[in-house]
């Protein structure tokens, strides 16, 4: 019986078959995500069988028994065949299906402790004798039962000895189970403990990583980040950027958002609803996964991510992903706002500085040039032209600009884009003049410029000129460039009506109002001026004969049209450069600038005529004339006047209506 080679084999192979179709079912149970509590506990109690075998045979006799497995249901678990007794030789697997042994189970678990019987199993045949079958119940860590530990012996061993063998190798199986259990608590505990670690390990990459985010101020770096980012937490996908705002962007993964409206646009979906959507292909596989990059305040664009196996990513990763393009959104949000507050700082301190430069002046024109050259510097444009709007001739000047060719021409108040903003005194954009534009612009076709601002220069509401910034560069100007000029052409227009209101009093202060000649404080300056920087002048002085009956016999209102007749004759006998003012009641007094005597004589002679001819009611008028040159020994204001008040003295004795020299 002891030569039972393939008996043994057998054995072996049904119990290796036993051990199989459990780890089947775990293996299923590990596939449905949870395995069944019986298979787990009847795995774990096999598990504990084979180190308790292990024990046995190091503490028994090789001539030991067989021992055996059951569940609470005496139903067979697995069994173990220790030395070459006879017994160890002949039980199979299949013996355990055995009445008697489900009986003498039974009967175990109803008293609670080891206990041994007489049983008979049909090995080989019925001349078999009988064995000793000793049952011994395993209660778990709760004190319940889990399993029958069986042994089997032919040995001439008293049923109580037995028992008590058996229940002190329950008891060690029981303290093995439950070290088992204590292990698998710690390894549950340990691996929730790692689990946690873990999470916790990274979340707290997530938050490092979400703060080199938010810490960026500009927004190339917070996109860039972003990408570090990505690659770090999800390493091996690809990831793209697309931005809803119109920026100019280096880095090669950042790009416009152009999306179709269409149902199955996930970035369009993600952008709009501002919820992460899963893009999937005609297979109906996931393809993509779009993450709308949100503010506080908006929308900025949508991070895509490709899925190139066709699997969804896990739900962590997901999270993760949108935590992380929320994060973007809220950094590119503030790095918007940075911009921009710096961006209104710079141009506050821009508008200030230029508005210091432009009240530093007073003179219209130098006003001009002064926004010319602010300008063009402050926009980094190429051409600018500053236009003014002549009131008296109805028409714009340039005053100001580039090319030096369009200085002082004039064009109708109803031409081109200045004609336009004119009219409708708002500033004006055009991104590409030769594509945008049907309206035709000489200043544009000569400096080339497809770019161009423009806006209305505005005093106390009426549009007063025009301002024309330009750049040969399409799509050159922003809209932040756009609002900048809105705000300059308040201060230019505060400063171009300050220039225009201080020469309307200086004006005041230097013209006679009756006459419109200039005044003789002013006379007196510029004759003072001029004898500094010339070599001649002349001076005559009018006096309208009689005057003094004109007021009697009219009256005053006569006199003065009489006045008035007189000054325009003057001032339309004489040049440009020479000045015509009002010396004193009916006396008049003109300034020919280098001008010898002899010249002022024949101009003298032209105004007598004049006003002999042209007045009415009729009146003629008495001249003196005197001139100085840089030859004189002595030279001022009051000499020349004297000698010309001394010469008409003369005029008016020699019998009036005459000129008389020095």
């Amino acid at each position: 019986m002891r030569s039972g080679n393939l008996i043994e084999n057998l054995m072996q192979q049904e119990a290796r078959f036993s051990m199989i179709k459990i780890l089947t079912n775990y293996v299923k149970g590990l596939a449905m995500k949870e395995m069944p509590p019986k298979d787990r506990l009847a795995a774990r109690l096999m598990e504990v069988f084979q180190q308790f075998i292990v024990e046995i045979e190091k503490r028994l006799p090789r001539e030991a028994d067989v021992f055996a497995l059951a569940d609470t249901e005496a139903c067979y678990l697995t069994h173990h065949t220790a030395g070459g007794s006879p017994v160890s030789c002949r039980i199979g697997a299949y013996l355990f299906e055995n009445g008697r042994l489900a009986e003498a189970i039974a009967a175990a678990g109803s008293s609670g402790a080891a206990f041994a019987v007489p049983v008979h199993l049909p090995i080989t045949g019925p001349q078999d004798p009988s064995y000793t079958l000793a049952v011994c119940p395993i209660p778990g860590g709760g004190g319940e039962l889990v399993a029958y530990l069986l042994r089997i012996t032919d040995a001439s061993v008293s049923e109580e000895e037995l028992a008590l063998s058996l229940g002190l190798a329950g008891t060690a199986f029981g303290a093995l189970l439950k070290a088992q259990e204590a292990e698998e608590q710690i390894r549950s505990f340990q691996s929730r403990i790692d689990t946690h670690r873990l999470r916790a390990e990274r979340k707290q990459l997530l938050y490092e990583l979400g703060m080199q985010i938010q810490s960026r101020t500009d927004s190339d770096n917070v996109l860039r980040a972003l990408m570090r980012t990505l690659e770090k937490l999800t390493p091996g996908r690809k990831y793209d950027i697309y931005l809803s705002h119109e920026k100019v962007c280096t880095i090669p993964s950042v790009k416009p958002l152009q999306f179709q409206q269409r149902e199955d646009d996930s970035r369009f979906r993600a952008f709009t609803e501002s919820v992460p959507v899963v893009g999937r292909g005609e297979s109906g596989k996931p393809e993509e996964a779009a993450f709308p990059l949100r503010g506080k305040q908006s929308v900025y664009g949508v991070l895509l991510m490709e899925i190139a196996d066709g699997k969804t990513p896990e739900l962590e990763t997901m999270r993760e992903v949108a935590m992380l393009s929320d994060t973007a959104g809220c950094a590119l949000e503030n790095a918007a706002l940075y911009e921009q507050s710096n961006r209104l700082v710079s141009e506050l301190r821009l508008i200030n500085e230029m508005s210091k430069r432009l009240n530093q002046s007073l003179k219209l024109q130098d006003i001009f040039h002064l926004v010319s050259t602010e300008l063009s510097t402050m926009f980094e444009a190429e051409f600018t032209c500053i236009l003014e709007l002549d009131k008296q001739r109805g028409d714009l000047v340039v005053r100001a600009g580039e090319p030096n060719t369009f200085l002082e021409r004039r064009y109708p108040v109803d031409s081109g884009f200045a004609g336009r903003i004119l009219e409708t005194r708002e500033t004006l954009i055009i991104s590409d003049y030769d594509s945008e534009s049907g309206m035709k612009s000489d200043w544009m076709d000569a400096t080339f410029s497809r770019s161009m601002l423009a806006c209305p220069i505005l005093v106390e509401g009426a549009a007063a000129g025009v301002i024309m910034i330009g750049h040969r560069q399409a799509d050159y100007f922003s809209y932040e460039n756009y609002k900048l000029l809105q705000t300059l052409s308040g201060h230019i227009g505060l400063a171009v009506s300050n220039a225009s209101l201080h020469a309307e009093v200086r004006k005041m202060m230097q013209t006679d109002r009756l006459t419109g000649l200039l005044a003789r404080h002013y006379l007196d300056d510029q004759i003072g001026q001029m004898q500094k920087k010339d070599y001649c002048g002349s001076l005559i002085v009018v006096d309208i004969d009689d005057f003094k009956k004109v007021n009697d016999t009219f009256g005053h209102q006569i006199g003065d049209q009489v006045l008035t007749q007189v000054s325009s004759i003057i001032r339309t006998s004489i040049r440009e450069g020479d000045i015509a003012s009002r010396w004193g009641g009916e006396e008049l007094a003109v300034y020919l600038t280098q001008a010898t005597g002899k010249q002022a004589m024949v101009v003298a002679e032209r105004i007598r005529a004049r006003v002999q001819a042209e007045t009415f009611p009729k009146v003629s008028v008495s001249c003196g004339v005197s001139d100085w040159s840089f030859e004189d020994e002595k030279i001022s204001v009051e000499s020349l006047f004297y000698r010309a008040d001394m010469a008409l003295y003369r005029a008016k004795h020699s019998g009036k209506n005459r000129i008389s020299a020095d």
